[in-house]
C-alpha cells in the first residue's frame, strides 16, 4: 500500500515545502489540487512545470494526481470541459502523475441529462488521455457522490482510461454503505481518498481515526498496491488545526488502517 496526502490541507504552500513534508513524515506521493490559486495548474509555465519535477525528484516523492476542478456533468456546452480535460492530462503527463481527478458537477440538472453529458465528455477525452499515460478519475462528490451513480457513468463510458476515485466521506454521507460503493466501483477504481470528522453536521476536518467516517470498512479489499490518500479539507475549514502537525499520526493511522484490512 502506498500513502498520499493532498495540498488542499497546505494552502499557501509551495510545491517545495509539499514535497518536504511528505517525505518527512513517510509519505509516498502527493495529490496536487490544481487551481490558480495553486503554484501548478493548467496555465503554470514550463519551467515550473519542470521545476516541480525536480522538487519531488529530488525528495523521493511521486505526484499521485491533478486534483482539477473541471465539471463533466455540468450543463452547457461541451467544447470547454473536454479542453479543460485535456490541459489537466498534458499538466498530469509534464508532472508524471498517472491520475487527473475530475467532479461530476451536475448541479440539479435531470438525472439522465447529467449523465449524458458525463459519459459525451469522458469519452472524448479518454484516448487523449490514454495516449498521455494518463487516468481521468471521477470522484464521488456532489452530484453523483454514491459509487452507484459513478459507476453508472464509467460503466457507459466503458475505457480504461477513464475511472473512480472513490472519496470515503462523500459515499458515507449519501447513506451508501462502504460494501455498495466498492461493488459499483469494481473495475474502475483508481484510489481512495480518506478523511475523517465529528459527524454528518460537523464536517471540519479532524485527525484519521478521530470521527465516525467509516474508514476500516472502506479500505477493506484495497488492492495490496494501490494508494491511499489523505484530503484533509483545511483550504475550506481556516479553523481546522493544521496538517503538518498531524501528518506523523495520519501515516500511522493509514499504516493501520492497511494492516487491519489484510493488505
Amino acid at each position: 500500500m502506498k500513502y498520499a496526502f493532498s495540498t488542499l490541507g497546505l494552502p499557501g504552500s509551495t510545491v517545495a515545502e509539499a514535497a518536504a513534508l511528505a517525505a518527512e513524515h513517510g509519505f509516498d506521493g502527493v495529490e496536487l489540487r490544481a487551481h490558480a490559486e495553486e503554484p501548478l495548474h493548467p496555465g503554470t509555465p514550463n519551467a515550473d512545470r519542470a521545476a516541480a519535477v525536480r522538487a519531488f525528484a529530488a525528495a523521493g516523492v511521486t505526484v499521485l494526481a491533478i486534483a482539477g476542478h473541471a465539471k463533466v456533468a455540468a450543463a452547457g456546452e461541451d467544447d470547454p470541459v473536454v479542453a479543460e480535460l485535456l490541459s489537466l492530462i498534458v499538466l498530469a503527463a509534464d508532472l508524471g502523475a498517472p491520475f487527473v481527478r475530475v467532479f461530476p458537477g451536475g448541479g440539479r440538472l435531470p438525472e439522465p441529462e447529467a449523465d449524458a453529458h458525463a459519459v459525451r465528455r469522458l469519452t472524448a477525452a479518454a484516448p487523449f488521455a490514454e495516449r498521455h499515460g494518463v487516468r481521468i478519475l471521477l470522484e464521488t462528490h456532489d452530484s453523483h457522490r454514491t459509487g452507484a451513480a459513478t459507476g453508472r457513468i464509467l460503466d457507459r463510458v466503458g475505457h480504461p482510461a477513464v475511472g473512480a476515485l472513490w472519496d470515503v466521506m462523500h459515499t458515507w454521507l449519501a447513506g451508501e454503505e462502504p460494501d455498495a460503493s466498492r461493488q459499483a466501483l469494481a473495475g474502475h477504481l483508481g484510489y481512495l481518498q480518506v478523511k475523517d470528522v465529528a459527524s454528518t453536521t460537523e464536517l471540519t476536518p479532524i485527525g484519521l481515526g478521530e470521527g465516525v467516517v467509516p474508514l476500516a470498512e472502506a479500505v477493506a479489499g484495497t488492492p495490496a498496491d494501490g494508494w491511499l490518500c489523505w484530503e484533509y479539507e483545511k483550504r475550506w475549514h481556516p479553523d481546522a488545526a493544521e496538517l503538518p502537525g498531524r501528518l506523523s499520526h495520519g501515516r500511522e493511522h493509514l499504516a493501520r488502517l492497511a494492516a487491519v484490512a489484510g493488505t
